[in-house]
């Protein structure tokens, strides 16, 4: 299926600096899309780490060991800044041990020593640092704690040579607030039981230990995996070697394969890339060629119980939401249906039993919704009620700055601009002003060198600034100064969404390379497609190298 994009575009495009030619860059994009069904995934220092040590006899085992070792911070830790670094650094530092602990093996054992006892020493500083108001809302990270936590602290119970354990030999401690020891007897006791295991439970299977292997509640899928996760399915497969023929067993080396050693904390990641993909590319005028495998994949979020982002994943409505806007702007009937399981009285949970809440799920939702509602104008008020609805929940929601901020991403800017782009297409004449405010803090925290970012400008975040400036900011020339010195700087940068840091909330931080990269073609598109802003472009000459 085609879809065609803005036809004066090809003309701005070439009258721009040197970047990448968008509309090939997208048709590559698409084609990618169906050529890796699980979905491109950046690799996780604690997804490798718990690999490492559950799995060490599957193939790749080194690799992942030089992988956690390049990726050791010069402070001993490994991950994102502040509290982002608490789960993989506890994953690596058990991981290395657990291979000391062991005979053999291909490292030098004093760096493997070294980097652990740095590890440790890093566990020891940030324990004492942080708190559970400053801890990211990451899943089931209590779980994760709880469980590392206890396994360092079985690993130290004897001397392992090279390693001091830490500031004065201490047993590593979790951030006040993150202790999740109670909730994970439980969950072992539930499992030991024989009871039933939440599907969301399922992948962070790998935190109830000993306990995971095998459980009824747990059996693979189709494909073998278990909780979308190499860590969940190398727990549920114990700690030898199953045959060859394993189904478990070739997911991972398929895995293993795919991203070289080093894997993913979440794979497969279907539904949810491809749907963010094409929503991305289409909503910025980009005429895409949609593969019929992979529009049989969107049509999976017509069924009443919604769909997952992929295999081994519970159904959950931000996917699900989605993939059904994603059918939308193709031009394609679609239902709601899928949809009511997570209405609630006010808003949409992202699953049942959802502990917290997401304005980037709800804003997702009002985008399906508002859709259908172009289509469907007629519809009963069950329907039309909705959209008013979430876009009075969006505006509550905004934080004074103009900003949003949201449990799947660790930038404003990405929560923000999914409610700025939901109300300003869906929200009506009492949006215009939550928009505005929302446009007015993105004129205010650009960066010197034209970029935007939490920690530091990257790709990413300036490409949903400069989508929203450009999509929904008002018509002036301080967005289109503003938007021409962030194009400026995403083609400086020369990343189309491949490099750059990991922003996405699971059990570590992630990058799904493809949505990135949709995210930055998308945003260069519109920019060139603005004579205003390429007039500004060309005469300004530090914008245009």
């Amino acid at each position: 299926m085609t879809v065609g994009g803005d036809p004066s575009a090809r003309t701005i495009e070439q009258a721009g600096p040197a970047a990448p030619d968008v509309t090939a860059a997208a048709a590559d994009l698409m084609a990618g899309l169906a050529a890796t069904p699980w979905g491109q995934v950046s690799p996780s220092v604690y997804e490798t780490g718990r690999l490492v040590a559950l799995a060490p006899w599957l193939v790749g085992h080194t690799r992942r060991l030089d992988f956690l070792l390049a990726a050791q911070r010069p402070d001993g830790g490994w991950g994102g800044p502040d509290g982002y670094a608490v789960v993989p650094t506890l994953s690596a530092t058990d991981a290395l041990l657990a291979e000391l602990r062991r005979s053999g093996g291909d490292h030098d054992r004093t760096d493997l020593a070294r980097a652990a006892d740095r590890g440790l020493t890093a566990l020891s500083r940030l324990a004492d640092e942080l708190d559970g108001r400053t801890m990211p809302d990451m899943p089931a990270a209590d779980l994760i704690a709880a469980a590392l936590v206890e396994s360092i602290d079985r690993a130290l119970a004897g001397p392992v040579p090279g390693v001091a354990g830490g500031p004065a030999g201490g047993r590593p401690r979790t951030p006040r607030g993150l202790d999740g020891t109670k909730r994970l007897s439980a969950v072992r006791a539930m499992l030991g039981a024989g009871a039933a295991a939440p599907e969301k439970l399922l992948h962070a299977l790998e935190a109830v230990g000993g306990d995971a292997r095998g459980v009824p509640a747990a059996r693979p899928g189709p494909t073998g995996i278990v909780g979308a996760s190499p860590a969940a399915t190398a727990a549920w497969l114990g700690g030898e070697a199953p045959v060859p023929e394993d189904p478990a067993r070739r997911f991972l080396e398929m895995v293993v394969e795919q991203h070289g050693g080093p894997v993913p904390c979440g794979l497969p990641i279907t539904v949810f890339e491809r749907a963010w993909v094409i929503t991305t590319l289409v909503r910025a005028g980009i005429g895409v060629t949609v593969p019929p495998t992979v529009l049989s994949s969107l049509r999976q979020a017509l069924d009443p119980a919604g769909t997952p982002a992929g295999e081994g994943l519970p159904a959950d409505a931000d996917t699900t939401a989605g993939a059904l806007y994603a059918l939308g702007l193709l031009g394609l009937p679609f239902g709601l249906d899928g949809l009511e399981p997570y209405r609630m009285e006010k808003h949409f949970c992202t699953w049942q039993g959802e502990d917290g809440f997401s304005v980037s799920t709800n804003a997702h939702v009002l985008e399906a919704f508002g859709q259908y509602l172009v289509r469907r104008p007629d519809s009963p008020p069950r329907i039309a009620e909705v959209v008013p609805g979430l876009a009075a929940l969006l505006r509550d929601h905004q934080r004074a700055d103009g900003s949003w901020h949201d449990r799947w991403h660790a930038s404003p800017y990405y929560a923000t601009a999914c409610c700025a782009l939901a109300l300003g297409r869906f929200g009506g004449d009492r949006a215009r002003a939550t928009v505005r405010r929302a446009v007015r803090w993105l004129l205010a925290t650009q960066r010197a060198d034209g970029s935007w970012g939490r920690w530091e400008g990257t790709a990413e975040e300036t490409a949903y600034a400069t989508q929203v400036l450009l999509l929904v900011g008002p018509d002036d020339g301080a967005c289109r100064a503003t938007a021409a010195r962030g194009y400026a700087y995403l083609v400086r940068s020369g990343d189309s969404g491949g490099d750059g840091p990991a922003l996405w909330h699971d059990k570590d931080l992630y990058r799904p390379t493809a949505i990135v990269r949709a995210a930055v073609l998308a945003a260069v598109r519109l920019a060139r497609r603005d004579p205003g802003v390429m007039a500004l472009v060309r005469e300004d000459t530090a914008i245009g190298d």
